[in-house]
């Protein structure tokens, strides 16, 4: 790490670490230990103040619309295959998009498949917590991480705690392939032990306050996922966890009651900038590049979020009317395009458990919306076979653009 880079203290201290590389070869180094994150707003340009209004005005159409539909929770799974996506990839783990949408979480034994599942039962655990007004805590994230790499290459002995170990973030491209990678590293975390766990858990406390008067939620959450990710509490699964955390927040804090929102696709699209504008905190407490930087992605993530929950509801809509229009009279025929609509492929007896239906029951349906072209097999196995909803995956992939709705939802 290039430690005359760290040219404001106020953003933290540079304390002695040491060890022995793996050849036995002593070395010693500094780590950055962040300061605890004010109760005050840190001072900010125009620029950032503008993008802040522009996210916070984002997500209000985004949750409005949310508590309009009949049933928001349909297009958050949907939201989290996507969010699951693209935060595997800024961590450098890279799925089909495609494959992400089918996968079945019963049957992901691919390693880096698995990683991208296991964030969608962490988000939705995670979610659930948030909702019983479960309160965060070094024990729970802890959870959370555990839940994040079991089952991966990434899962460790001491998965499921905060780090027992010094860990290293990126390395600098200007850097001798010969400087070992402590000082090679561009950004070197706080080292392990007591005060790293003290920090985390206030860091914690800090974030789930109730929103301060002094400090507008938009940039709460991204102050706080700047000290996450510069505390780095794990061997492993810190992005993630991370901006999954954005979301968390912004939920906590009621400026989404719904937290149907997917933020990591705007970062992997700029993931040069998010790196770069986190360290600008860190070295020159550079707060308005930083928030400028977030709240733009915030804005743009709720108008793509938004823009997709209104296709997906029209689409629905859509589908529902060619149903009524053919001879099917099903009562239950309405449930499962909604099913499809919120699960973008599925078995016969997920379907039966999700709709309350009799197995031969849901058969014979599927295969009447199967005889519509609303529902079509998935994928080439006829043992437990898939179905999907075609316009729907198409919608998620974005191969198409339906027409918005033709009145206001």
């Amino acid at each position: 790490m290039d430690l005359d880079l760290f040219q404001n203290p106020l953003m933290g201290t540079l304390v002695p670490i040491s060890g022995f590389s793996p050849d036995g070869a002593p070395w010693s180094h500094k780590a950055f230990l962040p300061n605890p994150l004010p109760d005050a707003s840190p001072e900010l340009t125009g620029a950032a103040y503008r993008g802040v209004a522009e996210a916070r005005a984002a997500l209000s159409a985004l949750d409005a619309t949310a508590q309009r539909l009949p049933n928001p929770r349909l297009f958050r799974r949907s939201t989290l295959r996507l969010e699951a996506h693209s935060t595997a990839a800024l961590e450098g783990t890279y799925e089909p998009l495609v494959r992400v949408l089918a996968a079945d979480e019963e049957e992901a034994a691919d390693p880096s498949l698995r990683e991208v599942i296991n964030y969608l039962v962490v988000a939705e655990t995670a979610f659930a917590w948030n909702e019983e007004g479960r309160p965060w805590s070094t024990a729970s994230l802890a959870t959370l991480q555990a839940l994040l790499v079991e089952g991966t290459a990434s899962e460790r002995e001491e998965s499921g705690e905060i780090r027992r170990i010094q860990v290293v973030i990126g390395r600098r491209p200007e850097a001798d392939p010969r400087t070992p990678p402590i000082q090679a590293a561009r950004f070197v975390p706080p080292p392990p032990g007591a005060d790293l766990e003290a920090r985390v858990r206030d860091l914690l406390g800090w974030m789930q306050v109730a929103p301060r008067p002094e400090i507008d939620p938009v940039v709460a959450a991204a102050m706080g996922h700047y000290a996450f990710e510069a505390l780095h509490p794990f061997h492993d699964g810190n992005g993630r966890l991370g901006r999954l955390f954005i979301v968390l927040q912004l939920h906590k804090a009621g400026v989404l009651t719904e937290p149907t929102l997917s933020v990591s696709p705007w970062f992997e699209s700029r993931r040069t900038g998010y790196f770069d504008a986190l360290m600008g905190v860190s070295t020159h407490g550079d707060w308005p590049t930083w928030v400028e930087f977030f709240a733009q992605g915030l804005a743009e993530s709720a108008r793509t979020t938004h823009r997709r929950m209104l296709s997906l509801a029209d689409l629905q809509e859509q589908l529902k009317g060619r149903v009524q229009e053919s001879s099917l009279r099903s009562m239950k025929a309405s449930a499962l395009i909604d099913f499809a609509v919120g699960q973008p492929t599925f078995t016969i007896r997920q379907a039966s458990d999700g709709i309350g239906m009799a197995y031969q029951g849901t058969k014979k349906l599927v295969d009447k919306l199967v005889h519509l072209g609303i529902i079509a097999p998935y994928g080439a196995r006829t043992y437990n076979r898939r179905f999907h909803a075609p316009a729907v995956m198409d919608v998620l992939l974005g191969h198409t653009r339906p027409e918005p709705p033709a009145h206001d939802r």
